[in-house]
C-alpha cells in the first residue's frame, strides 16, 4: 500500500482463500470474531483498485476482503474487455462469484476470524450483481450494499443483450434461464425485510437504473421496516463510485452490521 494509505491501526495483506487471490483489511489490534465485509469488483477491474474504498470501510472497523473475480487481476486476465468478452463471460464470472463465495465465508470465518453473524457484501457494477445474488441466496449474509449495480438480472442483461449485439442461440437460451432462476427479482421473498442498499448515478450509461428502479419498485412497499431498504440516486452521475456512495454505505453498515 502507498504511504498515504499506511495506517499503525489497519493491517493489509495478500492473501489467497482456497486458491482464490485476494487482499485483506483487518484492525491491527482487533480481538474476534470481527464483523467482516467482501468488497466485489466491477468488470474489467480488480482487486488492487478498490483498495482505497475497502481501507475507508475498514477505517471504521470492519473486516474486510477484496478477491480477484475469474478472468480478472491474477486469474487468467483477458487480453481485452471489450463488447465481445463482456457478451461472452460477463454472466459466467458473476455465476462463479456466487459458485466460490461459500469458500470464501468459510475461509474468513475459520482462519480470520469473522464473525458468521455479521457479514456483509457490496460490489461495484458487475460486482453489485455479484453481491446482490450472494446476498439473495445466501440468507445469514446480514446487509447488501449496490453501487451502479443490478438487482433485476434479466432487465440487466436485455439491455447487455442489445448493446452486445447477442444473437439468439441455444447457449443463449440456457444462460438466460440460469440467470432468470439466480435474479434477486424472482426471489423476492428471500430478500423481504432485509437491509439492502442502492446506490446508482442517474445517467449511468453503463448499468441502466431503470433495473434498479424496477427492483425497488417492486420490493420496497413488502418492507414492514422502511429503514431496512434505501435507494439512493446520484442527478448527472455516469457509472462512477463517488465519496458521497461510500459515506452511504459506511452509515449503512454502521446501522445494520
Amino acid at each position: 500500500m502507498t504511504d498515504h494509505l499506511q495506517s499503525r491501526y489497519i493491517q493489509e495483506e495478500r492473501i489467497n482463500i482456497d486458491s482464490i487471490p485476494a487482499i485483506l483489511f483487518r484492525p491491527k489490534e482487533g480481538e474476534g470474531p470481527l464483523p467482516t465485509i467482501i468488497f466485489y469488483h466491477g468488470w474489467s477491474s480488480r482487486k488492487e483498485n478498490q483498495r482505497l474504498r475497502a481501507f475507508m470501510l475498514a477505517s471504521v472497523g470492519y473486516q474486510v476482503l477484496i478477491p480477484d473475480a475469474l478472468y480478472h487481476g491474477e486469474r487468467e486476465p483477458l487480453a481485452n474487455y471489450g463488447i465481445e468478452n463482456a457478451g461472452k463471460y460477463f454472466w459466467h464470472v458473476i455465476f462463479n462469484n456466487l459458485e466460490e463465495s461459500t469458500a470464501i465465508i468459510d475461509g474468513l470465518v475459520s482462519k480470520y476470524e469473522a464473525d458468521i453473524n455479521r457479514i456483509g457484501v457490496i460490489g461495484h457494477s458487475m460486482g453489485g450483481f455479484t453481491a446482490a445474488g450472494i446476498f439473495t441466496h445466501k440468507p445469514g449474509i446480514k446487509a447488501l450494499v449496490v453501487l451502479n449495480g443490478s438487482c433485476y438480472w434479466e432487465n440487466s442483461n436485455e439491455f447487455f443483450a442489445r448493446g452486445f449485439n447477442i444473437k439468439e442461440s441455444e447457449k443463449v437460451k440456457k444462460l438466460v434461464e440460469k440467470i432468470s432462476k439466480l435474479d434477486p427479482m424472482n426471489n423476492i421473498p428471500l430478500l423481504v425485510d432485509r437491509p439492502i442498499l442502492l446506490l446508482h448515478g442517474e445517467k449511468d450509461s453503463s448499468v441502466s437504473i431503470e433495473s434498479q428502479r424496477l427492483f425497488y419498485d417492486k420490493i420496497e412497499p413488502m418492507y414492514k421496516d422502511k429503514d431496512r431498504i434505501r435507494f439512493v440516486t446520484y442527478p448527472n452521475l455516469d457509472h462512477f463510485v463517488t465519496t458521497n456512495m461510500m459515506e452511504e454505505a459506511i452509515i449503512w453498515f454502521y446501522r445494520h452490521l
